[in-house]
């Protein structure tokens, strides 16, 4: 089972608050949850952020990911290094190719050097 450390909304419509809580990562945001971790109520001057860094902490110890808005809240609170604030990594893009053939398409390059 891999857990994921998010934001869960709680608030009532057009008024967002939100628990920062650890959830399996099959379960839908707003659904079960293991445990509260702390609160986000982003409609205050200035924005009310409260998380119980041992609990996290200990989380992060047993191999939860945070997501990318817990992981910038996290970072922000000193929790996690700033080097953890690159985006989760991507699949690497794929090579061009024709359309029609599905063949690589040719190197500008080769192209040029043979006319």
């Amino acid at each position: 089972m891999s857990v994921k450390i998010r934001l869960r909304r709680i608030g009532a419509k057009k008024h967002p608050f939100y628990r920062l809580v650890v959830a399996d990562t099959r379960s839908p945001r707003d659904g079960k949850f293991i445990e509260i971790l702390g609160t986000y109520d982003p409609m205050t001057e200035p924005v009310k952020l409260n998380i119980d860094q041992e609990k996290v902490r200990g989380w992060l110890q047993k191999g939860a990911r945070p997501s990318d808005t817990a992981r910038a809240f996290l970072i922000d609170q000193g929790l996690l290094p700033k080097e953890s604030a690159k985006k989760r990594p991507t699949k690497p893009p794929k090579a061009a190719s024709s359309p029609e053939t599905g063949a690589p398409a040719a190197q500008p390059a080769a192209a040029t050097a043979e006319a």
